[in-house]
């Protein structure tokens, strides 16, 4: 009996030891007991009763993931190469453990499935422009099947986007265009506006007597202090029209 005692001391402790668990701040335990789910410990230590109950530990910390390359046609028929970074993390550890075998493997399925799905219900132009559009809609299906897992989706981000080179190449073809014609609208507006300058312009001189004149010498005197030339200017009609005037003639 005496031979006894102490194994069965050591298997206690054993025992003892066995049913004594630490749980991190971002982990939870869920225990179950003869098969069935008993309930989810939270951070700290705890105890399970040996034998019976058996425990599960899940982390809850957010999971950064880059989804593989996917190739795909969009719904004007291009097709392109797309990835993108994924931010999900556990926030039922019982579904989590219950509902599904592998819950990160199946997340990563599902968010392949949806960006392939949300590229081909857009057109390229959508994709270039408004990606956020795109990973709105992309994660909105995401949440909504992972959500029965106890898996929270919190952001989906489509990183590259590999068009065909011959595409490429119309696109800049087209954004060329609409710079020239950018260009030429605008050169356009500038003649509209200096035409009407002009003519603007032109009803002044033709409304003050005299106005015309002084501008023809203001334009002599500009083009003498910038070429070094002798100029032959006719005299002015009021000064001839005045000295009639004067001279009875």
């Amino acid at each position: 009996m005496d031979i006894f005692l102490p194994i069965i001391a050591f298997m206690v402790a054993v025992l003892c030891f066995r049913s004594f668990g630490i749980n991190q701040e971002y982990q939870r335990g869920v225990v179950f007991r003869l098969g069935r789910l008993a309930k989810t410990k939270g951070p700290g230590w705890f105890w399970l009763i040996p034998i019976v109950d058996r425990v599960v530990k899940v982390d809850l910390r957010t999971v950064t993931f880059a989804l593989a390359t996917q190739e795909t046609v969009t719904r004007d028929g291009v097709a392109v190469k797309v990835n993108a970074v994924l931010w999900y993390r556990a926030v039922e550890a019982d579904k989590v453990v219950t509902t599904v075998v592998n819950w990160q493997s199946a997340v990563i399925q599902a968010a392949e499935t949806g960006m392939r799905d949300a590229i081909g219900q857009s057109e390229l132009d959508q994709i270039l422009k408004d990606r956020t559009t795109i990973n709105l809609r992309l994660l909105s299906l995401l949440r909504e099947t992972c959500l029965q897992w106890g898996v929270a989706v919190d952001a989906v981000e489509i990183k590259d986007l590999d068009i065909p080179e011959q595409m490429q190449r119309a696109i800049a073809r087209e954004a060329e265009a609409i710079r020239e014609k950018r260009a030429r609208i605008i050169k356009a507006e500038g003649e509209n506006e200096a035409s009407q300058k002009l003519a603007e312009a032109a009803r002044t001189i033709g409304e003050v007597p005299g106005a015309l004149e002084l501008r023809r010498l203001q334009t002599l005197s500009e083009i003498g202090v910038e070429h070094n030339s002798t100029i032959i200017a006719m005299f002015p009609v009021e000064l001839l029209e005045a000295a009639q005037k004067l001279t009875g003639k």
